[in-house]
């Protein structure tokens, strides 16, 4: 991933090359196999069958069985990131960039997944996403589900603070859109028959949700007050 395209990369044009942006085609190889993995991981949270599963659990567990390698690649292929870290708070990624002194640690969060994978794959979100972040940062916030201003926050984070921040807070880690089961649904049906137009739909369907949800979160940003007392827009 990210790590072998930044060794690539500073072999070339001189130090400051892996600063450049990534071509958009690296971007969405990188968000298939992050995807890919979370898809994994869903799997085997949804097959433990557990009594106090979420509906997207409880209600697709059939869908989550019949998954096997080459749907999930096929689920994958969307053009953003299938799972969220708290992208949208700004506070977490204040507070993940500061030097902490005197700083409250955002409140602990219920771990959406107790299966063994998952802090693996909370490292591999939060890191890459990094990249992406200081890469890609025009196109990050419908790759992550990220506004603007988060990004800019996670940005200036160190890569010693995010892997910091995978190892204390891979409990971040959840399923995009975990309430809204219909949208999954489609998804994990259209990956597991196949057909192409059904899954490219499928897989487009979040571009215009994310989109919205951007949008209404950059109004709500620009209408909070700063420090110095006027708004932020």
């Amino acid at each position: 991933m990210w790590q072998r395209n930044e060794i690539e990369q500073s072999t070339q044009d001189g130090p400051n090359n892996w600063e450049q942006p990534w071509p958009c085609t690296e971007t969405l190889k990188t968000l298939a196999e992050l995807n890919e993995q979370c898809l994994e991981l869903l799997s085997e949270q949804a097959l433990l069958r557990a009594a106090s599963a979420p509906p997207l659990f409880r209600d697709l567990v059939e869908l989550w069985s019949q998954l096997d390698a080459a749907s999930r690649r096929r689920a994958a292929a969307c053009p953003y990131l299938l799972t969220d870290a708290g992208f949208a708070d700004p506070y977490r990624w204040r507070w993940v960039g500061a030097n902490r002194i005197g700083d409250r640690e955002p409140a602990p969060y219920a771990s959406f997944f107790t299966v063994p994978g998952a802090t693996n794959v909370a490292h591999q979100v939060f890191t890459n996403a990094w990249y992406i972040v200081r890469t890609q940062p025009i196109g990050a916030p419908l790759y992550l589900g990220m506004p603007a201003y988060c990004v800019n926050l996670l940005r200036t984070c160190t890569m010693r603070q995010v892997t910091e921040l995978a190892n204390q807070h891979a409990g971040w880690l959840r399923p995009r859109w975990a309430g809204r089961v219909k949208i999954w649904r489609q998804l994990l049906e259209a990956a597991i028959c196949g057909e192409g137009l059904t899954l490219q739909m499928a897989r487009q369907h979040g571009v215009p949700l994310l989109a919205t949800e951007l949008k209404a979160l950059d109004q709500v940003n620009a209408k909070e007050p700063r420090a110095d007392g006027r708004n932020t827009k």
